[in-house]
This record gives structure tokens, sequence and C-alpha cells, in this order.
């Protein structure tokens, strides 16, 4: 009765000892990582820059391993583009990647158990990886909880690597990526749960050791993402054009007597002399407008599984009749004369196919699931 009971929530924190906190992997981050030094930053990442940086290209290495980098903020995250840029490297384990980052690094994620949150939903997810490298190919790394179903859909392949992999419905998608930015590179994994206390004991810590092994040796700069930027606030603040007007007493009255004339100005004017003469525009078109409406209607209701069932049979629709490839029955036959007719590789056909099968046997559907079959058939179709 008097022990504490445990907590299974995933929060990621450096001291926390509990299951799903980073107190392991921080503490042992001079073994894992190969380093001689690991600097805890006190303060936002933005603002250690501004007062550490000097635009070095060894300066170190950045390492944010949470849920979500929410307080990188925008500017932030330019200055981490640029810190990267410089000839340094960032090492980023996050179940949502901010909406800039992804814009500006070039990749989409997908994120299909995104309405698991609770601890019993998130309990009974598992996961199987596999790292790329030819000393791992044979390894496959086996982990029993918490393991959503996050991996990376798009991304730059001139300027990418696939690390690592994993196995969803069948298929091993990426979910560990190197991308090349300037100098430097940005190592990024969709899975951060794996770097924490319960993943790095019981002969699971393999997997951790061995995705961090691909981080080059440099001082660490770790992110425990504690606090928010005070000197991005500060300049925000500053930079208030009417803060600035208020703060003088003859621009103060500068300021009311330009509003009050532009009042008196709108007052007496609000009347044209003549009214105008209507003019009786021709019929429209209202085509595209009957879309719209139409479009609009499906995004208020938010009903995602019908645009989905819709976009499949549009989708075998067009491959009856323009491939002439019966679609009664998609089979491993149906996958292999798509290929080969429509000219894509095989493997993302087959991906695109087992995709849709997945989909028509859910009851509901997500809007990035959507998204991500709108994108496939696109991409199918432009080959």
């Amino acid at each position: 009765m008097s022990c504490n009971k445990t907590n299974w929530q995933e929060n990621f924190k450096e001291k926390e000892k509990s299951p799903f906190g980073n107190y392991i992997v921080y503490n042992e981050a001079k073994n894992l990582f190969k380093t001689e030094e690991v600097t805890l930053l006190k303060e936002n990442f933005y603002d250690y820059l501004f007062h550490n940086y000097s635009e070095r290209g060894d300066f170190g290495t950045y390492v944010c391993i949470k849920n979500s980098a929410y307080k990188l903020t925008d500017s932030g995250i330019d200055n981490l583009l640029e810190f990267v840029k410089n000839g340094n490297d960032a090492f980023i384990a996050l179940n949502y990647f901010n909406e800039d980052l992804k814009e500006k690094l070039g990749f989409t994620t997908n994120n299909l158990d995104k309405k698991a949150n609770s601890v019993a939903a998130l309990r009974d997810l598992k996961g199987e990886f596999y790292l790329e490298n030819d000393h791992f190919t044979k390894e496959v790394y086996e982990f029993d909880r918490n393991i959503r179903r996050n991996y990376f859909l798009e991304y730059k392949e001139n300027s990418t690597i696939v690390l690592g992999v994993t196995k969803i419905d069948g298929e091993k998608v990426p979910n560990f990526i190197k991308i090349y930015h300037g100098k430097g590179a940005f190592y990024l994994h969709t899975n951060p749960v794996v770097f924490t206390n319960y993943n790095m004991l019981n002969g699971k810590e393999d997997y951790a050791e061995n995705v961090l092994s691909y981080v080059p040796n440099n001082t660490l700069l770790w992110d425990p993402h504690i606090k928010s930027s005070k000197f991005e606030n500060k300049k925000n603040d500053n930079t208030s054009v009417f803060k600035f007007f208020l703060e003088h007493k003859t621009l103060t009255w500068f300021l009311f007597v330009s509003l009050a004339g532009t009042l008196l100005f709108m007052l007496f004017n609000a009347r044209r002399k003549q009214r105008p003469i209507p003019i009786k525009d021709p019929l429209k078109n209202t085509t595209v407008a009957f879309t719209q409406t139409i479009a609009n209607l499906y995004l208020k209701e938010q009903d995602h599984k019908n645009l989905i069932d819709k976009k499949i049979a549009f989708f075998l629709e067009k491959v009856r009749t323009k491939y002439l490839i019966d679609t009664g029955n998609l089979n491993t036959i149906f996958m292999e004369k798509l290929a080969a007719k429509s000219g894509n590789d095989s493997q993302k056909t087959k991906y695109l196919i087992n995709t849709i099968i997945a989909l028509n046997k859910k009851p509901e559907c997500s809007e990035e699931e959507l998204i991500g079959l709108y994108k496939m058939i696109e991409n199918f179709f432009n080959k």
C-alpha cells in the first residue's frame, strides 16, 4: 500500500525516472553519442544561439527528444537551420514535427495513431524497426508498447538518406532519415519513445545505441525544451509601431489628430454626389462555385471517410478505363499488371493498393490519411 503508483504517461523529461522519461538516455549521452561534453540548455535554444553562437562550423550537435518541439518558434527554426547549414548537426526525435520545419526541409509525415493518446490505447501499440546499414540489416528490433505508426511520407530524395524503417501493414516505410542541409545534416526520427527509460532496459537499448551511433562525435547541445524565448518576445514587443508613438507626447497627439481627421473625412464623403449607374453583369458560369460549395460542405462536415471512399472509387474507375484492368480483385496479379501498364515502380504501386485496401476496411479516417492517399494517387498518375 505504501508503494507509489507507476507513471506511464509519456513525459520525455531528463530528470524523470518513470518508464517514459529521458533520465537514462541523457545521463548516458556521453557513452551513447561517444562525445566528451554534453551541455544541458538552461534557456531557449534561440536565446542560447544569440548569446553564444559565432557561426563556427564545429560548434556542436543539437539534440531534442520530445513529444513535440512546440517551443521552437519560426524564428528559432530559422536559427536552427542556419546553425546546421554552417556545418553543425541536429538529432531530433519527435512524435509531431513543426509544420514550418517540415516545409523548409521538404518532408511530410503520417501518423496513423494520432488519436491514440491514453495510456490504455498506447499500451497496445507494438512495432518492428530495422536499420538500413549493412551491419544491421539482419537485426529486427521489436518494441511491445507505445509505438505509434508514425513515418515519413514524402521527402527530397536528392538530399535525403533513409537510415531506418518500420513495418506497417506488411510494408517497410521510413521512420529514421538523414537530411543534408548546407554543410551539416538533420537526423530525424518519428518514434522518440524508443529512447525513453522503458526501452533503454531489458536488452532493448541496442536499437537506441545503434541509431545514435550515426550522429557525429561533437559537443552536444541537449535541449530539455523547458523555456520559451525571452529575447524573441522582447524583440517582438519593441517592434510595435503604436507603442513607439505612445511613448512620445508629440507623436501621440499627431496620432490622435490624424485618426480624427480620417474619421471626419470619411463622415463627410460617405455619400456620393451622384448615384452610380448599376452595372448588369452577364450570366456567369457557376460550375466552379458549385464545386466549391460542395467542397466546403465536406470540409465543414469533416467526413474524411466519405471523401476517401469517393477518391478510391474514382481511382479504380480511372484504372479500368485507362489501363483496361479489372478491379474486382485487388490481389498481387492486379498490382503487377497495374505497375507494368502504368510504368510506375512495382513497390510503390503495391504500397498504394495496400493503403487503399486498409482504408476501405476502416470505419473512420483522419485528415492526414486523406491527404496521404490524395498525394499517392496524384504521384501515381503523374508518372
